[in-house]
Protein backbone atom coordinates (compact mmCIF):
# COMPACT_ATOMS: atom_id res chain seq x y z
CA UNK A 1 0.00 0.00 0.00
CA UNK A 2 1.35 3.31 -0.88
CA UNK A 3 2.66 5.11 2.05
CA UNK A 4 0.13 7.74 3.57
CA UNK A 5 0.72 11.80 3.14
CA UNK A 6 1.85 12.82 6.13
CA UNK A 7 1.08 16.84 5.36
CA UNK A 8 -2.62 15.87 4.45
CA UNK A 9 -3.46 14.60 8.19
CA UNK A 10 -4.39 17.58 11.12
CA UNK A 11 -2.50 16.48 14.41
CA UNK A 12 -5.71 14.47 15.93
CA UNK A 13 -5.85 12.24 12.57
CA UNK A 14 -2.09 11.58 12.85
CA UNK A 15 -2.41 10.25 16.54
CA UNK A 16 -5.02 8.03 15.40
CA UNK A 17 -2.64 6.62 12.37
CA UNK A 18 -0.30 6.34 14.58
CA UNK A 19 -2.33 4.57 17.27
CA UNK A 20 -3.12 1.97 14.86
CA UNK A 21 0.30 1.27 14.17
CA UNK A 22 1.25 1.00 17.93
CA UNK A 23 3.05 3.99 18.15
CA UNK A 24 2.44 6.20 20.71
CA UNK A 25 -0.14 8.76 20.10
CA UNK A 26 2.38 11.52 21.86
CA UNK A 27 4.97 11.04 19.04
CA UNK A 28 2.27 13.17 16.47
CA UNK A 29 3.74 16.31 18.54
CA UNK A 30 7.15 15.60 17.85
CA UNK A 31 6.45 15.61 14.44
CA UNK A 32 4.48 18.34 14.18
CA UNK A 33 7.29 20.44 15.65
CA UNK A 34 10.11 18.67 12.91
CA UNK A 35 7.46 19.07 9.40
CA UNK A 36 6.14 22.91 10.31
CA UNK A 37 8.44 24.68 12.92
CA UNK A 38 12.00 22.67 11.32
CA UNK A 39 10.48 22.20 7.81
CA UNK A 40 12.18 18.84 7.65
CA UNK A 41 11.21 16.94 4.80
CA UNK A 42 12.16 13.54 5.46
CA UNK A 43 11.57 11.51 9.28
CA UNK A 44 15.15 10.38 8.70
CA UNK A 45 16.00 14.15 10.05
CA UNK A 46 13.76 13.26 13.01
CA UNK A 47 17.20 13.24 15.34
CA UNK A 48 15.29 12.94 18.60
CA UNK A 49 13.14 9.87 17.34
CA UNK A 50 15.05 6.75 17.95
CA UNK A 51 16.21 4.90 14.36
CA UNK A 52 14.05 2.49 14.68
CA UNK A 53 10.76 4.66 15.13
CA UNK A 54 12.20 6.42 11.95
CA UNK A 55 12.38 3.49 10.17
CA UNK A 56 8.81 2.59 10.67
CA UNK A 57 7.76 5.76 10.18
CA UNK A 58 9.35 6.04 6.51
CA UNK A 59 7.67 2.69 5.73
CA UNK A 60 4.33 4.16 6.34
CA UNK A 61 4.47 8.08 5.81
CA UNK A 62 5.54 10.19 3.37
CA UNK A 63 6.12 14.17 3.70
CA UNK A 64 5.67 15.51 0.22
CA UNK A 65 7.04 19.21 -0.31
CA UNK A 66 6.12 21.30 -3.30
CA UNK A 67 8.93 23.01 -5.25
CA UNK A 68 9.31 26.29 -6.35
CA UNK A 69 9.49 26.25 -9.94
CA UNK A 70 9.60 30.54 -10.49
CA UNK A 71 10.06 33.42 -7.58
CA UNK A 72 10.02 36.96 -9.14
CA UNK A 73 10.60 39.91 -6.81
CA UNK A 74 8.81 43.08 -7.34
CA UNK A 75 10.52 46.68 -7.02
CA UNK A 76 8.01 47.28 -3.63
CA UNK A 77 9.57 43.93 -1.49
CA UNK A 78 6.37 41.75 -2.84
CA UNK A 79 7.28 38.56 -3.87
CA UNK A 80 5.59 35.64 -5.65
CA UNK A 81 6.36 32.28 -5.78
CA UNK A 82 5.14 29.74 -8.58
CA UNK A 83 4.66 26.77 -6.69
CA UNK A 84 5.13 23.29 -8.50
CA UNK A 85 2.42 20.85 -7.19
CA UNK A 86 2.92 16.87 -7.24
CA UNK A 87 1.17 16.25 -10.34
CA UNK A 88 2.75 19.29 -12.27
CA UNK A 89 0.06 21.70 -12.08
CA UNK A 90 1.53 25.18 -10.79
CA UNK A 91 -0.52 27.54 -8.47
CA UNK A 92 1.11 31.11 -7.47
CA UNK A 93 1.43 32.47 -3.65
CA UNK A 94 2.38 36.03 -2.72
CA UNK A 95 4.67 37.15 -0.19
CA UNK A 96 3.51 41.01 1.18
CA UNK A 97 6.23 42.72 3.72
CA UNK A 98 5.51 44.94 5.98
CA UNK A 99 1.43 45.29 5.63
CA UNK A 100 2.39 46.10 8.82
CA UNK A 101 2.94 42.62 9.42
CA UNK A 102 4.56 40.06 6.97
CA UNK A 103 1.31 38.19 4.77
CA UNK A 104 1.62 35.04 3.09
CA UNK A 105 -1.21 35.11 0.51
CA UNK A 106 -2.03 31.27 -0.48
CA UNK A 107 -4.43 29.85 -3.38
CA UNK A 108 -7.09 27.36 -2.44
CA UNK A 109 -7.84 26.11 -6.07
CA UNK A 110 -5.75 25.74 -9.48
CA UNK A 111 -7.93 28.06 -11.46
CA UNK A 112 -11.59 29.36 -10.34
CA UNK A 113 -15.03 28.79 -11.13
CA UNK A 114 -16.75 31.97 -10.24
CA UNK A 115 -16.21 33.75 -13.26
CA UNK A 116 -15.22 37.19 -12.65
CA UNK A 117 -14.87 39.53 -14.81
CA UNK A 118 -12.07 41.39 -13.52
CA UNK A 119 -9.76 38.65 -12.11
CA UNK A 120 -7.26 37.13 -14.43
CA UNK A 121 -7.65 33.72 -12.24
CA UNK A 122 -11.27 33.70 -13.60
CA UNK A 123 -9.88 33.20 -17.53
CA UNK A 124 -8.14 29.56 -16.10
CA UNK A 125 -11.43 28.01 -15.05
CA UNK A 126 -11.48 25.74 -12.18
CA UNK A 127 -8.87 22.57 -12.32
CA UNK A 128 -9.18 21.11 -9.02
CA UNK A 129 -9.14 22.15 -5.86
CA UNK A 130 -5.84 21.66 -3.71
CA UNK A 131 -5.89 19.53 -0.74
CA UNK A 132 -5.18 20.19 3.15
CA UNK A 133 -1.65 19.60 2.54
CA UNK A 134 -1.20 21.69 -0.97
CA UNK A 135 -2.68 24.77 0.79
CA UNK A 136 -0.66 24.46 4.09
CA UNK A 137 2.52 23.39 2.19
CA UNK A 138 2.44 26.82 0.42
CA UNK A 139 2.81 28.35 3.77
CA UNK A 140 5.53 26.21 4.49
CA UNK A 141 7.61 26.52 1.42
CA UNK A 142 6.86 30.43 2.11
CA UNK A 143 7.89 30.34 5.40
CA UNK A 144 11.23 28.33 4.51
CA UNK A 145 12.37 30.33 1.92
CA UNK A 146 11.33 33.63 3.27
CA UNK A 147 13.19 32.59 7.02
CA UNK A 148 9.52 32.85 8.50
CA UNK A 149 9.19 29.87 10.53
CA UNK A 150 10.14 31.69 14.43
CA UNK A 151 8.34 34.44 13.48
CA UNK A 152 4.85 35.86 13.68
CA UNK A 153 2.98 36.37 10.12
CA UNK A 154 -0.42 36.80 8.53
CA UNK A 155 -2.39 34.59 5.71
CA UNK A 156 -4.93 35.90 3.29
CA UNK A 157 -6.70 33.09 1.18
CA UNK A 158 -6.83 35.56 -1.35
CA UNK A 159 -5.05 33.82 -4.41
CA UNK A 160 -6.03 31.59 -6.74
CA UNK A 161 -9.66 29.91 -6.06
CA UNK A 162 -12.61 30.64 -3.69
CA UNK A 163 -12.00 29.41 -0.21
CA UNK A 164 -15.45 28.17 0.19
CA UNK A 165 -15.57 26.28 -2.99
CA UNK A 166 -12.99 24.11 -1.64
CA UNK A 167 -14.91 24.25 2.23
CA UNK A 168 -13.96 20.97 3.72
CA UNK A 169 -10.26 20.92 2.36
CA UNK A 170 -9.82 25.02 3.74
CA UNK A 171 -11.19 24.40 7.19
CA UNK A 172 -8.94 21.01 7.36
CA UNK A 173 -6.14 23.48 5.87
CA UNK A 174 -6.72 25.92 9.15
CA UNK A 175 -6.81 23.30 11.72
CA UNK A 176 -3.36 22.34 10.65
CA UNK A 177 -2.47 25.72 10.55
CA UNK A 178 -3.42 26.53 13.78
CA UNK A 179 -1.75 23.69 15.65
CA UNK A 180 0.33 24.92 18.49
CA UNK A 181 2.80 21.93 17.96
CA UNK A 182 3.14 23.34 14.05
CA UNK A 183 3.05 26.51 12.77
CA UNK A 184 0.96 28.09 15.25
CA UNK A 185 -1.11 30.13 13.12
CA UNK A 186 -3.94 31.66 14.99
CA UNK A 187 -7.64 31.82 13.26
CA UNK A 188 -7.86 35.68 14.22
CA UNK A 189 -4.17 36.04 12.20
CA UNK A 190 -6.21 34.49 9.17
CA UNK A 191 -8.19 36.12 6.65
CA UNK A 192 -10.62 34.37 4.18
CA UNK A 193 -12.16 35.87 1.35
CA UNK A 194 -15.14 34.98 -0.43
CA UNK A 195 -17.11 36.26 -3.42
CA UNK A 196 -20.10 35.26 -1.34
CA UNK A 197 -21.52 31.98 -1.24
CA UNK A 198 -23.98 32.06 0.90
CA UNK A 199 -24.74 28.57 2.40
CA UNK A 200 -21.10 28.35 2.66
CA UNK A 201 -21.19 31.34 4.98
CA UNK A 202 -23.59 30.68 7.10
CA UNK A 203 -21.64 26.84 7.36
CA UNK A 204 -18.36 28.82 8.11
CA UNK A 205 -20.22 30.99 11.63
CA UNK A 206 -20.74 27.60 13.01
CA UNK A 207 -16.83 26.91 12.90
CA UNK A 208 -14.85 26.25 16.41
CA UNK A 209 -12.03 28.02 14.48
CA UNK A 210 -13.12 30.93 12.65
CA UNK A 211 -10.69 33.41 10.23
CA UNK A 212 -11.66 36.81 9.84
CA UNK A 213 -14.51 36.85 6.95
CA UNK A 214 -13.82 39.41 3.80
CA UNK A 215 -16.73 39.54 1.49
CA UNK A 216 -15.86 40.35 -2.36
CA UNK A 217 -18.87 42.81 -3.07
CA UNK A 218 -17.58 44.70 -5.56
CA UNK A 219 -20.81 46.76 -6.60
CA UNK A 220 -24.39 48.08 -4.75
CA UNK A 221 -26.32 47.40 -7.45
CA UNK A 222 -27.83 43.99 -8.25
CA UNK A 223 -27.53 44.59 -11.51
CA UNK A 224 -24.15 45.68 -11.95
CA UNK A 225 -22.92 42.92 -9.77
CA UNK A 226 -24.61 40.16 -11.77
CA UNK A 227 -22.81 41.78 -14.67
CA UNK A 228 -19.24 41.13 -12.99
CA UNK A 229 -19.69 37.80 -10.93
CA UNK A 230 -21.76 35.20 -12.60
CA UNK A 231 -22.77 34.12 -9.14
CA UNK A 232 -25.00 37.02 -8.10
CA UNK A 233 -27.62 35.41 -10.44
CA UNK A 234 -27.91 32.71 -7.51
CA UNK A 235 -26.75 34.03 -4.52
CA UNK A 236 -27.62 38.16 -4.35
CA UNK A 237 -26.25 40.89 -2.66
CA UNK A 238 -29.57 41.11 -0.57
CA UNK A 239 -28.49 37.22 0.23
CA UNK A 240 -24.82 37.55 0.78
CA UNK A 241 -25.60 40.41 3.28
CA UNK A 242 -28.61 38.75 5.28
CA UNK A 243 -25.72 36.06 5.96
CA UNK A 244 -23.20 38.72 7.11
CA UNK A 245 -25.90 40.32 9.41
CA UNK A 246 -26.00 37.30 11.42
CA UNK A 247 -22.29 36.23 11.23
CA UNK A 248 -20.66 36.03 14.70
CA UNK A 249 -17.90 38.66 15.33
CA UNK A 250 -15.76 39.13 17.85
CA UNK A 251 -15.63 42.16 20.13
CA UNK A 252 -13.85 45.05 17.86
CA UNK A 253 -14.37 42.82 15.05
CA UNK A 254 -15.83 43.85 11.56
CA UNK A 255 -16.64 42.30 8.15
CA UNK A 256 -14.18 43.79 5.49
CA UNK A 257 -16.02 44.31 2.41
CA UNK A 258 -13.98 44.21 -1.14
CA UNK A 259 -15.03 46.19 -3.38
CA UNK A 260 -12.73 46.10 -6.99
CA UNK A 261 -13.29 49.80 -8.51
CA UNK A 262 -13.77 50.00 -12.55
CA UNK A 263 -13.92 53.04 -14.37
CA UNK A 264 -17.34 53.94 -15.55
CA UNK A 265 -18.80 50.65 -14.37
CA UNK A 266 -18.80 50.65 -9.87
CA UNK A 267 -17.11 53.69 -9.42
CA UNK A 268 -19.45 56.71 -9.46
CA UNK A 269 -20.63 58.77 -5.96
CA UNK A 270 -24.29 57.40 -6.71
CA UNK A 271 -22.58 53.76 -6.19
CA UNK A 272 -20.83 54.89 -3.02
CA UNK A 273 -23.75 56.26 -0.87
CA UNK A 274 -25.71 52.74 -2.13
CA UNK A 275 -22.91 50.72 -0.95
CA UNK A 276 -23.28 53.00 2.40
CA UNK A 277 -27.06 52.57 3.06
CA UNK A 278 -26.57 49.02 2.39
CA UNK A 279 -24.11 48.36 5.31
CA UNK A 280 -26.54 50.15 7.98
CA UNK A 281 -26.72 47.31 10.72
CA UNK A 282 -23.54 45.75 9.84
CA UNK A 283 -20.17 45.97 11.25
CA UNK A 284 -18.18 46.76 8.43
CA UNK A 285 -14.71 47.39 7.00
CA UNK A 286 -15.11 48.65 2.85
CA UNK A 287 -11.33 48.15 1.60
CA UNK A 288 -11.49 49.82 -2.05
CA UNK A 289 -9.34 48.39 -4.48
CA UNK A 290 -8.32 49.88 -7.59
CA UNK A 291 -8.07 47.90 -10.71
CA UNK A 292 -5.03 46.13 -11.24
CA UNK A 293 -4.86 46.30 -14.89
CA UNK A 294 -3.68 43.22 -16.80
CA UNK A 295 -3.97 41.97 -20.51
CA UNK A 296 -7.29 39.93 -20.81
CA UNK A 297 -9.18 42.03 -18.59
CA UNK A 298 -11.52 44.23 -20.54
CA UNK A 299 -11.75 47.17 -17.45
CA UNK A 300 -9.62 49.72 -16.57
CA UNK A 301 -8.36 51.39 -13.32
CA UNK A 302 -10.53 54.74 -12.15
CA UNK A 303 -8.18 57.86 -11.94
CA UNK A 304 -7.01 58.91 -8.17
CA UNK A 305 -9.60 61.84 -7.78
CA UNK A 306 -12.50 59.40 -8.80
CA UNK A 307 -11.43 56.89 -6.51
CA UNK A 308 -10.77 59.73 -3.49
CA UNK A 309 -14.24 60.76 -4.34
CA UNK A 310 -15.72 57.15 -3.77
CA UNK A 311 -13.88 56.87 -0.82
CA UNK A 312 -15.11 60.60 0.80
CA UNK A 313 -18.88 59.59 0.18
CA UNK A 314 -18.31 56.51 2.46
CA UNK A 315 -16.41 58.18 4.74
CA UNK A 316 -19.42 60.89 4.99
CA UNK A 317 -21.42 58.30 5.82
CA UNK A 318 -19.16 57.45 8.68
CA UNK A 319 -18.14 54.19 7.48
CA UNK A 320 -14.58 52.43 8.11
CA UNK A 321 -12.51 53.07 4.72
CA UNK A 322 -9.23 51.63 3.29
CA UNK A 323 -7.66 51.97 -0.04
CA UNK A 324 -5.74 49.38 -0.75
CA UNK A 325 -2.02 50.00 -2.24
CA UNK A 326 -0.86 48.10 -5.26
CA UNK A 327 1.58 45.80 -4.23
CA UNK A 328 3.44 43.72 -6.82
CA UNK A 329 1.45 45.01 -10.15
CA UNK A 330 5.40 44.64 -11.90
CA UNK A 331 5.42 41.00 -11.78
CA UNK A 332 1.92 40.56 -11.56
CA UNK A 333 1.09 39.66 -8.33
CA UNK A 334 -1.38 42.32 -7.45
CA UNK A 335 -4.82 41.68 -6.54
CA UNK A 336 -7.02 39.70 -9.29
CA UNK A 337 -3.64 38.79 -11.36
CA UNK A 338 -2.97 35.47 -10.63
CA UNK A 339 -2.88 33.06 -13.20
CA UNK A 340 -0.17 30.30 -14.27
CA UNK A 341 0.32 29.64 -17.86
CA UNK A 342 -1.39 26.01 -19.01
CA UNK A 343 -4.40 26.25 -17.11
CA UNK A 344 -8.12 24.83 -18.43
CA UNK A 345 -10.87 25.75 -18.23
CA UNK A 346 -13.80 22.76 -16.41
CA UNK A 347 -17.53 23.14 -16.33
CA UNK A 348 -17.86 22.73 -12.78
CA UNK A 349 -20.70 23.95 -10.29
CA UNK A 350 -20.33 27.17 -8.77
CA UNK A 351 -21.92 26.41 -5.52
CA UNK A 352 -19.76 25.13 -2.63
CA UNK A 353 -18.84 20.97 -3.04
CA UNK A 354 -21.29 18.56 -0.83
CA UNK A 355 -17.99 16.53 -1.15
CA UNK A 356 -16.97 15.92 2.52
CA UNK A 357 -12.87 15.29 2.64
CA UNK A 358 -12.44 11.59 1.68
CA UNK A 359 -11.14 9.75 5.50
CA UNK A 360 -7.36 8.81 5.79
CA UNK A 361 -6.61 5.57 4.67
CA UNK A 362 -4.36 4.26 7.35
CA UNK A 363 -1.61 1.30 6.14
CA UNK A 364 -2.05 -1.86 8.39
CA UNK A 365 1.09 -2.96 10.26
CA UNK A 366 2.03 -6.75 10.87
CA UNK A 367 -0.59 -7.82 13.47
CA UNK A 368 -2.03 -4.87 14.04
CA UNK A 369 -5.58 -4.36 11.87
CA UNK A 370 -6.37 -1.27 10.97
CA UNK A 371 -8.70 1.15 12.62
CA UNK A 372 -11.83 2.66 11.74
CA UNK A 373 -11.65 5.61 8.65
CA UNK A 374 -10.65 8.85 10.18
CA UNK A 375 -12.68 12.28 10.59
CA UNK A 376 -11.08 15.77 10.56
CA UNK A 377 -11.15 15.43 14.05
Amino acid sequence: MAPVELTELTRPELETALGVLGIERYRARQIFRWVYRRGVTDVVAMTDLSNDLRDRLAAHFQISTPAVARRDISSDGTQKFLISLQDGLHVESVFIPDTPAQTFCVSTQVGCAMGCGFCLTATMGLVRNLTPGEIVSQVRVLAGALDLRDQRFNIVLMGMGEPLHNYDHTMAALQILADPHGLAVHPKRVTLSTVGLVPAIVRLAAEPLMPNLAVSLHAASEEIRAGLIPLNTKYSIKDILEACRTFPLARRSRITFEYVLLSGVNDSPAEARKLAILMKGIRSKINLIPLNPAAGIAYERPSDDRVNEFARVLTEHHLFVSVRKSRGSDIRAACGQLAVEGGRKAQVATTPSDHSRPPVVIPANAGIQPGPPLSRG
